[in-house]
């Protein structure tokens, strides 16, 4: 990390200078910008009328709302779109309008609108469809339903087609395609957007204004963690207030899922408890299943229906965690010898190198196989499966490629793709189209990573001293939170440290802490990896700062990322 200059560390003299390098890694330099990251909840949201075409969105919803024409949400089936499309209902249903949700089967139907849909949902009488985190690729099936005399409002957040021909012919609610507004908005952070405008328009004091849109930030808080998108700017907004929201007055299925699932022990629940704990068991519906168990969780009333359906989830969970498990360990067999020089790793499940295989890997966990062998591998990897005819694959990358630029320069042996840099999903033509593709993708990784080092990083924030570690310190590090993508929790590194204590903890001593000073740092599950390490030694240690809670009593804790010995 570049050091924040001295200018900046002068300007700001009532802030540690460790603080200071952390907002300066934030690209937060000004006094104003400071302001605004440690009081999120006192910035005023943007005016949703910024979108072009919101006016004549919020126009065209009333008006099929006061004719009781029947409004179709149509959402996606992960935590991003089940609490959009949420969202956008309540507010629609509060007011009056007639409406109904569908969320496409990720098996059989695949990601964003389909003609099969559309032609069901026009004859049960839909005249309007309001796409939430999905749509902005979906220029013929946004004509077909357009020939069968529906509106169309896209409300999505993907990146648009790079020519405007290739859009969708209809009102489109989307921040990349806007100059003006944050284009980091989640799915669900649009679809606040769109109800924000809506209620705007209501003939309401602003006082019930103001509790309607509070009343719906539990949902944009979960979704915007889920999504991983970036939790600066208005998400951190966004964020911060909805998970005060989400805490003073849980919703039912979410209290019940935290309880099942045993989250954080009835403690306030966190970015982290949203990011990998909450959006996990909601995604798992979608992944496994229908997504429309994870909708039916959020919008619940009824306690011992909340509390199936969380235990549900939660069982699908663990499932879902053993199966990818399981394909991971398969691609990783794969993944040998001279296929470790590949600058891309493509794998593929047995149904689409053999056509007699009669198993293919699950397409809703495909995107969670490819992102471990990412982090493990260092690499850019495409997983791909076999739904029926189809060959459908998800991509995850790293920093140094693009994966969604390859995506679209491949695209002429695609059917349909999304995504954005980080991750990607895509469905192939044909089957004779998937060696050239691969071929297309490898020469592309090759070109952009040659002479990138793929090698596994550990990115620290500021090396401190034993000594700046005190109670003052840990108080402005809690004002670092929500802590999500661009607003990383830090990582810290001390050099030099000697071991004065050495304890193994857990029932089969799997855990590890060790002493430096006053402080204990411990490690979880890595007894076996640092059990040479011994009092007396000196080592350079990489770490987060926490607060933990015992018997009623508080103290700082190290939370070990990666430890080795001093000058080793």
């Amino acid at each position: 990390m570049p050091l924040a200059g001295k200018d900046f560390v002068n300007a700001n003299p009532e802030y540690n200078k460790t603080i200071l390098q952390l907002l300066f890694n934030r690209g937060i330099a000004d006094k104003h910008l400071i302001e605004i990251f440690f009081e999120p909840d006192k910035v005023e949201l943007s005016d949703p009328f910024l979108f072009r075409d919101m006016a004549a969105a919020v126009d065209l919803a009333v008006r099929h709302v006061k004719e009781q024409n029947l409004i179709v949400i149509y959402g996606d089936y992960d935590a991003d779109g089940v609490t959009a499309t949420a969202l956008l209902r309540e507010i629609l249903n509060i007011f009056k309008a007639k409406t109904q949700v569908y969320i496409p089967a990720r098996a059989s139907e695949g990601y964003g609108l389909n003609k099969k849909a559309i032609d069901e949902l026009a004859k049960n009488g839909a005249k309007l469809i309001i796409t939430v985190d999905n749509g902005i690729r979906n220029i013929d099936e946004v004509a077909y339903a357009k020939n069968k005399g529906l509106d169309i409002i896209i409300t999505d957040h993907h990146e648009p087609p790079a020519e405007k021909k290739d859009w969708p012919d209809c009102l489109v609610i989307n921040p990349k395609a806007e100059v003006g507004v944050d284009r980091n908005l989640a799915g669900v952070g649009v679809a606040f957007k769109f109800a924000q405008a809506l209620i705007s328009r209501a003939k309401l004091d602003e006082q019930m204004k103001a509790q309607l849109l509070n009343k719906i930030l539990d949902l944009v808080a979960i979704g915007t963690v889920a999504d991983m998108v970036s939790l600066l700017g208005e998400n951190r907004t966004l964020t911060s207030r909805g998970l005060k929201v989400l805490n003073r007055q849980k919703r039912l299925g979410i209290a019940e899922l935290a309880g099942v699932a045993q989250i954080n022990g009835g403690k306030k629940i966190t970015s982290f408890n949203i990011g990998w704990q909450i959006s996990p068991r909601l995604n798992s519906a979608g992944r496994l299943d229908h997504a429309n168990t994870a909708y039916e969780l959020l919008i619940t009333k009824d306690k011992k229906e909340a509390a199936e359906i969380a235990q549900k989830l939660n069982e699908k969970n663990s499932q879902r965690q053993k199966i990818t498990e399981e394909i991971a360990e398969q691609c990783r067999h794969k993944i040998s010898g001279k296929m470790l020089d590949d600058k891309i790793l493509i794998v593929c499940s047995p149904n689409v190198e053999d056509d007699q295989a009669a198993i293919g890997w699950p397409e809703g966990v495909i995107g969670l196989v490819a992102g471990r062998l990412c982090d493990q591998y260092s690499r850019p990897v495409l997983a791909i499966t076999k739904t029926g005819k189809e060959i459908r694959g998800s991509g995850r990358s790293i920093e140094e490629f693009n994966v969604m630029e390859a995506i679209e320069q491949s695209s002429q042996y695609l059917e349909k793709f999304g995504g954005h840099a980080a991750a990607c999903g895509f469905t192939l033509k044909s089957s004779e189209d998937l060696a050239p593709f691969m071929r297309k993708m490898k020469q592309l990784a090759n070109e952009v990573l040659s002479g990138v080092e793929l090698a596994s990083k550990i990115y620290i924030e500021a090396e401190i001293n034993l000594s700046e570690i005190n109670d003052e310190f840990m108080q402005a590090l809690l004002k670092f939170e929500p802590f999500g993508e661009d607003n990383q929790k830090p990582k810290f590194m001390t050099r030099g440290m000697q071991i004065m204590d050495k304890v193994n903890m857990g029932a089969e001593g799997q855990h590890i802490k060790f002493r430096f000073g006053s402080i204990w740092a411990i490690a979880f599950s890595q007894a076996e990896n640092f059990k040479d390490y011994k009092i007396g030694d000196t080592v350079d240690l990489v770490y987060f700062l926490e607060f933990n809670e015992f018997n009623g009593r508080k103290s700082v804790q190290m939370k070990i990322v990666d430890v080795k010995k001093a000058d080793a």
